[in-house]
């Protein structure tokens, strides 16, 4: 049961860096020091896209429309760590 702990803990680390490095390279799209039309920075960019969509989709349904701001990847990381924080707060279920 402990490499359960561990592996969901290790996907919750995987998440937040994927969040993380969706974050930073919007930003840096978004101020023109990325360009998406070069072809690693846009198999990174839309790669990315692909794999969070499935985790922004929901709370952006839930969250209002806040003009030109995402606070998606915000409220997505609190629940990473909302979940973190459970997980070891119950980690003697897993042993």
């Amino acid at each position: 049961m402990t490499s359960i702990f561990q592996i969901l803990m290790l996907l919750l680390d995987v998440a937040s860096f994927f969040i993380f490095a969706h974050f930073i390279m919007s930003w840096l799209i978004q101020f023109e020091v990325l360009n998406v039309r070069q072809p690693l920075v846009g198999q990174i960019w839309y790669g990315l896209q692909r794999i969070l969509e499935p985790i922004y989709r929901p709370i952006r349904n839930i969250l209002p429309n806040m003009g030109g701001i995402d606070l998606t990847p915000l409220v997505a990381l609190i629940g990473i760590e909302i979940i973190r924080t459970v997980l070891k707060n119950n980690e003697a279920f897993f042993f």
